[in-house]
């Protein structure tokens, strides 16, 4: 008869004098092994994912942008690039996501407009079926392309950072990821970050190393524009890794700017002042609307109001996270419903169309 090992006797012995809390330490260990499996399965092999695309019609390039003056041409070799990133597995880009997009193609006519996605699966040289991949590429300066998270982290300091297996657990992870690619593509790159919720008036290549105020108190990373290698860059970079916290809204981005950016300066209360090669551009540049008073957006504005509103404005930054519930009347008179109207016709007609 074959005897117990003397330790699984014990351990035995553990589990039948303490059921409930053994019973629950099993389940929970068996649970974290499982999810952490599937989430390397999934990230490991992109090519292995399967998406439910939602299929439609081809956007004819000559309806939606008619004119040869509307369609940028070749970027410039000496031009920048703007990058827009999605960290999600999404691959069914919205309204808003169409018109960030194609407002900055038409503001940056000379600049690759680089749309970088996780969602999509590496090696697959055809996007998704979805209107706003074709509307899209009616724009010979906008690039598409899967999000390779480990290849843009390498030789960064946030690399050790992402490859923690449980990171993901964390409540805010894709928020805080979006935080981290910003700064390593100003850090590896540079040239123009802009989050998916921007509405882009006129041309941001004349900021060089900035970034915007969004209140009083803190900067936000909405909107950044440095050169590569760039000290400030890396100092938040360091500072992330440093100071982490994933557990608060907001440490890793508007939190960790504005304490960069106070010892970078010797501040103690932000302002709009440029100090060492680094601005910090007022409010109404790319901020004009506050996150407090996002509902404006969704208010009707006289052409006088709105000529007056953005008169100083480069981006108006929309506040997906709180606004993107809300109905907006298309046609209205909406300041959104304006915007979208002069500065991102094609995703506008589509919205009509729809």
């Amino acid at each position: 008869v074959l005897r117990m090992p003397s330790c699984l006797l014990k351990l035995t012995k553990v589990v039948l004098s303490h059921k409930p809390w053994a019973l629950f330490f099993l389940i929970f260990m068996f649970i974290s092994f499982a999810y952490i499996k599937l989430y390397w399965d999934i990230w490991e092999d992109p090519k292995s994912r399967g998406h439910a695309y939602s299929l439609s019609a081809e956007i004819n390039c000559a309806h939606h942008v008619p004119s040869s003056l509307d369609i940028a041409g070749e970027p410039s070799p000496s031009a920048g690039n703007v990058f827009f990133v999605e960290t999600s597995e999404q691959t069914t880009p919205s309204y808003l996501f169409s018109c960030s997009v194609e407002s900055a193609a038409r503001a940056h006519p000379g600049s690759r407009v680089v749309v970088l996605m996780k969602g999509l699966a590496k090696g697959n040289a055809s996007l998704p079926q979805h209107w706003a991949f074709s509307l899209l590429s009616c724009f010979p300066n906008v690039e598409i392309r899967p999000l390779d998270l480990i290849e843009l982290f390498s030789g960064t300091p946030l690399k050790r950072w992402y490859l923690w297996p449980l990171r993901h657990w964390e409540p805010h992870f894709l928020a805080v990821l979006s935080d981290a690619c910003r700064f390593v593509l100003m850090w590896k790159f540079g040239g123009i970050y802009l989050d998916t919720d921007f509405i882009v008036l006129k041309n941001l290549e004349n900021f060089t190393n900035a970034l915007g105020i969004q209140d009083k108190k803190e900067l936000n990373g909405a909107f950044l524009s440095f050169k590569p290698k760039h000290k400030f860059i890396e100092l938040c970079m360091q500072d992330f890794v440093q100071n982490y916290n994933g557990w608060v809204w907001g440490h890793q981005g508007p939190e960790l700017l504005t304490r960069v950016f106070k010892k970078w300066c010797s501040l103690r209360t932000i302002k709009s002042i440029s100090c060492k090669g680094v601005s910090a551009l007022a409010p109404e540049a790319v901020y004009p609307i506050p996150w407090q008073d996002w509902k404006k957006l969704f208010e009707a504005v006289s052409a006088s109001e709105l000529h007056k509103l953005l008169k100083n404005t480069y981006a108006v930054h929309i506040w997906n996270k709180l606004s993107h519930g809300t109905k907006l009347e298309i046609p209205s008179q909406a300041l959104l419903a304006q915007l979208y109207s002069q500065f991102c016709p094609a995703t506008y007609a589509k919205m009509k169309q729809d």
